[in-house]
């Protein structure tokens, strides 16, 4: 029942951290509100560490509080199981952005961008760290964007 729930918070695009599935609402949305896109290719009903990574990363509270003050969350699912297909759009969409961000097929593969779509620093795979560490990566790498930003010198 877990791995079902799961599943569909996937294919909708949404779950506990809110996550986006059109790259340029992200992009319009991190611009808006100041923030960093976090940029998650997934495999959500075949890829394991992907699974294991939304489950003990993605949800985990330490990471949902620093994302939902730092971070877009945007997910490029390729499900492979056709209970779980995606529209034609949605997946002709997560492939232009894997052709852009993830040439090589490497699932989980995770990358911070800013708000053009640069990229900032990427994960390959499933991260070696702690999601507390993952989580204060991440933070401080928004808080020193932030920083430069505004102290031009």
């Amino acid at each position: 029942m877990k791995h079902f729930l799961f599943a569909l918070l996937c294919t909708t695009g949404m779950s506990v951290t809110g996550w986006q599935t059109n790259f340029e609402t992200a992009k319009k949305l991190a611009k808006e509100q100041d923030k960093l896109i976090l940029l998650n290719f997934s495999g959500s009903d075949w890829c394991g560490p992907c699974i294991r990574m939304h489950r003990e990363f993605f949800s985990n509270d330490q990471f949902t509080r620093m994302a939902d003050s730092a971070l877009i969350m945007l997910n490029a699912d390729f499900p492979r199981d056709k209970k779980h297909q995606l529209s034609k759009e949605q997946k002709a969409h997560n492939e232009a952005l894997a052709d852009q961000y993830n040439p090589s097929g490497k699932f989980p593969f995770t990358l911070l961008l800013d708000a053009e779509g640069k990229v900032i620093r990427s994960w390959d795979g499933f991260p070696s760290m702690s999601p507390a560490g993952f989580s204060m990566e991440i933070k401080h790498l928004y808080e020193s964007r932030n920083k430069q930003k505004n102290d031009p010198l």
